[in-house]
């Protein structure tokens, strides 16, 4: 087990306990000291070393935070904002302590546009909530961007996250409209709106869309909705290399076959689900497809798709078109992350992302087998390979310095792989505190710029103060 800082670094002039006892005046029993609450909030789902907050607060509105981070802001205490925890850079570390800010009870759906296609809800909201919502008042529509864990929406806007959906509905980036965010002096902003474009000044909202915390706290979010397709078609097939499949995905792309989903697993990856799903795959590099749209186009897509796989040598291609086998088939490469850990009992798991163009997208991914292989620790490898993202899940022991030291150097040489290439330190998972270097290695100069922006939203650095760029 991972033992939790009792104690973080924290500035020399914050004054913790003076602003925990204002909050209890203000939020009375919706502020939380108590160690086991405590625990609950200090880390994520990643390998980052969980740190203590000194508080948690459980606000209802808009000005609650505001309330909230002014209150902060007084006493020179750090704010951490927290949606479900289910990030792996250690984005909600409290590595200076502070006031962590959970918005789950903010988690209010206000408004369902369906003529317009968007909603605006609450930061606390999940995906899976939205989603049940909008089936269970027969809107026709749904929220497309899944990450797989059910993350909240505020969370997923500050994380700018995506997942397999994203080659066919694009990430946080092109799906949120505006936000409401509460800044370092408790001043209430409302970025974007509603309209499906403006040339009207900065683009604020998008400031906001992957700043992980660091510029405000955001509490509304306006999103953009899809329409449920008449029809859903899902598809695997195993191949003889990892370059043959990609290479096939290259060529379906290119020849214009709309996918809503395409996903690689390893052979390591899917020996794994086997045991873990009990499946009975081939063990060989899969591509998992799922396709979306009317059902004769749905129909030709896949009739599309069989002899571009069957020229790069795929075999055991298998449809599903039952919900209930593609949902069988979908959640097995959802449980990819705990179906890898069973590989190794007792293990957590490493998980670092990158993103390279599609062109470039095998050359990354043999590099970083070949890597692999010489390496000790099981690293199953998967992603999303219609965009040229992809992950490797090192399973490593939390209590062997050596095997966390490994895994790092391991990580940093997937990531300048994927530099080299023309791609990015990640394509998904954010910075936190895990890739602080990276970002530097990526954007040089331009660190500066963001480091500048930080400063003059919040001067004082206590916005989840060491993460994304160091003050």
């Amino acid at each position: 087990m991972t033992k939790i800082a009792r104690t973080a670094k924290g500035s020399s002039d914050q004054d913790p306990v003076g602003v925990i006892r204002e909050l209890r005046l203000l939020l009375g029993d919706r502020i939380r000291t108590d160690a086991d609450i405590r625990e609950t909030h200090a880390g994520d789902a990643s390998y980052h070393k969980p740190m203590l907050p000194d508080a948690v607060v459980f606000p209802a509105s808009n000005e609650d935070v505001s309330k909230i981070v002014k209150l902060c802001t007084r006493y020179r205490t750090p704010v951490v904002p927290y949606g479900t925890g289910t990030a792996v850079e250690g984005g909600i570390v409290a590595v200076r302590g502070g006031v962590c800010i959970d918005l789950s009870r903010m988690n209010r759906i206000l408004r369902i546009g369906k003529a317009d296609l968007d909603a605006t809800v609450e930061a606390g909201v999940t995906r899976k909530q939205l989603n049940r919502h909008l089936a269970e008042t027969g809107t026709g529509l749904y929220f497309p961007v899944d990450p797989g864990a059910d993350a909240s929406l505020g969370g997923m806007t500050a994380t700018r996250a995506s997942g397999s959906a994203a080659v066919g509905y694009g990430t946080m980036r092109e799906n949120v409209l505006g936000l409401t965010a509460i800044l370092a002096d408790g001043s209430i902003i409302q970025a974007g709106g509603r309209a499906r474009k403006s040339s009207a000044g900065y683009d604020l909202a998008h400031l906001f869309v992957g700043s992980e915390g660091t510029l405000g706290v955001i509490t509304e979010v306006t999103l953009k909705l899809a329409r449920i397709p008449e029809a859903v078609s899902a598809a695997v097939c195993a191949f003889p290399d990892i370059s043959s499949a990609v290479n096939a995905v290259m060529e379906m792309t290119s020849a214009g076959i709309e996918m809503a989903r395409i996903e690689l697993l390893d052979e390591v990856q899917m020996g794994a689900i086997n045991v873990y799903s009990g499946f009975d795959y081939k063990v060989a590099p899969t591509l998992f497809f799922e396709f979306h749209g009317s059902a004769s186009s749905v129909a030709e897509r896949v009739a599309a798709v069989r002899p571009v796989a069957d020229r790069h040598g795929g075999e055991d291609f298998r449809k599903a078109t039952g919900q209930r086998e593609r949902d069988r088939l979908w959640q097995a490469r959802y449980d990819a992350y705990f179906a890898s850990q069973t590989m190794r009992p007792g293990s957590v798991g490493y998980v670092t992302d990158v993103c390279v163009p599609v062109s470039r997208l095998a050359d990354c991914i043999l590099r970083t087998k070949e890597e692999l292989n010489a390496s000790t620790l099981i690293a199953p490898l998967f992603g999303h390979v219609g965009d040229g993202n992809f992950h490797v899940v090192f399973l490593i022991d939390p209590e062997c310095p050596e095997e966390l030291a490994e895994a790092r150097e391991f990580g940093e040489r997937i990531v300048e792989f994927a530099l080299e290439m023309g791609g990015t330190c990640t394509g998904e998972h954010g910075i936190g505190i895990g890739k602080l270097a990276a970002l530097e290695q990526e954007h040089g100069e331009g660190v500066k710029v963001m480091r500048a922006i930080k400063k003059a939203l919040d001067p004082l650095d206590i916005m989840n103060p060491g993460k994304v760029v160091k003050i």
